[in-house]
């Protein structure tokens, strides 16, 4: 017989199992908005930080909907839905979020250079395109990430490779997951969505002019420095 070793709770997974226990029991219902990060704090007395990467689980399980300037609120799902497995793994454990961008690095820096390479007319307009589509997102104050990912997935497609093309796919629900949690967590700090966005738009920048190794470059720049901002508290 094999036992594991007990892992302890982190503070932020207390947080979010009492939040989804006052979701399912009905103390929570739809359309009510929680309390603010710094109430929250003071009322369970913890950090802001703790509070802060809680409600970014509940908001890439769908459980919450974070309005920037309005506030957080209790979204209308169902009660099986409340624990969502995918989103629990790359929330709870910051290790498993770091080596998605790392695989993610090694995957998509390839395809931007392929892409820069192989990208023909149609496939430029198609990120051109998204990428208006995520300027406006940043204008409304939004968060984008379904753009984001397209953005992505345009490129992999663009690189002309059916297997780079299908292993982008077969992992983009985990993105999309992966996407609203950090765009979640980089919003909080003050000019990131316009930096986010200058990355995007040099990455394009260099697929549309068809150069390679700068496309490559920076994605893997922009990779990295979420991977840095992530890993700030």
């Amino acid at each position: 017989m094999e036992l594991k070793p007990i892992r302890p709770k982190k503070i932020y997974e207390e947080i979010v199992r009492q939040i989804k226990d006052l979701i399912g029991e009905g103390n929570l219902k739809p359309g009510d908005r929680l309390p603010s990060e710094r109430e929250l704090s003071e009322r369970l007395g913890v950090s802001r930080a703790s509070v802060r990467e809680a409600l970014s689980a509940l908001a890439a399980m769908g459980v919450i909907d974070i309005r920037p300037g309005e506030g957080t609120f209790v979204q209308n799902v169902r009660r099986e839905a409340i624990v969502e497995p995918l989103a629990m793994a790359l929330l709870m454990d910051r290790q498993a979020a770091m080596e998605l961008l790392e695989a993610r690095q090694a995957l998509e820096g390839e395809a931007a250079y392929l892409a820069a390479c192989r990208a023909g007319p149609e496939d430029i307009e198609k990120m051109a395109a998204i990428l208006k589509e995520m300027d406006g997102d940043l204008k409304k104050g939004t968060l984008g990430e379904e753009a984001d990912l397209r953005f992505h997935l345009a490129i992999a497609e663009a690189a002309r490779n059916s297997v780079l093309a299908k292993l982008m796919h077969t992992v983009s629900d985990t993105m999309r997951q992966a996407l609203r949690t950090s765009r979640q967590r980089l919003y909080t700090t003050p000019g990131n969505p316009e930096l986010l966005f200058e990355q995007h738009k040099q990455i394009f920048e260099a697929i549309k002019n068809q150069k390679p190794r700068a496309a490559r470059r920076a994605i893997c720049q922009h990779l990295r420095f979420v991977e840095r901002e992530l890993q700030k508290e």
